[in-house]
C-alpha cells in the first residue's frame, strides 16, 4: 500500500524514514539536517562509525542506522543524484535511491517505510520526473516483495504533494 502525506518526515511514525542524505553522511542541510537536529547525536555517531567501515555513501546506494530519538527505528540514508539535465544517469541513480532503500528496509524486517521527495530541494531534479520515479520504483518493488506493506511518501511542499497525489491514485 502506498500512501501520500503532506508534512514533516522527522514526525512519522515508521519503522524506517529515509534520509536524502549526502556522501559525507555527517548532516547537512534541509531534510537531513533536519532528521540529524531531531534524532540527536546517536545518528551521527551510527553515520561516523560506517564512514570508518566503508567510507563515504556513493550515489544511489543507502546505509542503516539508529533513529535515536525519531518515532522511528531506523533511519536509512541514501544519497540522491544532482540534477545536471539528466544526460548523467540521473534517472537510474534515483531509482536506486529507492529500490536500494527499500531492500535495506526488507533485511531489517521493517513493515513501514518513509520517503521524502529525494533530490528535489537543493540537488535541483525536477519535481515531476523525480515523482514519476519515485513512484514506479516504489510499486514495482511492492509487487514483487511481501514487505513492506507499507511506503508512505511525505511531501514538504504543496507541489511534491499534488504531483505524487496525482501518480499513486489512478
Amino acid at each position: 500500500m502506498i500512501e501520500v502525506i503532506k508534512g514533516d518526515i522527522t514526525k512519522v511514525h515508521a519503522d524506517a524514514i529515509v534520509n536524502a542524505a549526502n556522501s559525507s553522511l555527517l548532516g547537512g542541510g534541509g531534510v537531513d539536517g533536519a532528521i540529524h537536529r531531531a534524532g540527536g547525536p546517536a545518528i551521527l555517531e551510527d553515520c561516523r562509525k560506517i564512514r570508518a567501515r566503508q567510507g563515504e555513501c556513493k550515489t544511489g546506494d543507502a546505509v542503516i542506522t539508529t533513529a535515536g530519538n525519531l518515532p522511528a527505528k531506523f533511519v536509512i540514508h541514501t544519497v540522491g543524484p544532482v540534477w545536471n539535465g539528466g544526460s548523467k544517469n540521473e534517472a537510474e541513480k534515483l531509482a536506486n535511491c529507492y529500490k536500494h532503500s527499500l531492500e535495506l528496509a526488507v533485511e531489517n524486517n521493517c513493515d513501514t517505510v518513509a520517503f521524502p521527495n529525494i533530490s528535489t530541494g537543493i540537488y535541483g531534479y525536477p519535481k515531476d520526473q523525480a515523482a514519476e520515479i519515485a513512484v514506479r520504483t516504489v510499486t514495482e518493488f511492492l509487487q514483487t516483495h511481501k514487505k513492506p506493506t507499507k511506503v508512505t511518501f511525505v511531501c514538504f511542499d504543496e507541489d511534491s504533494y499534488s504531483i505524487i497525489k496525482s501518480l499513486v491514485h489512478h
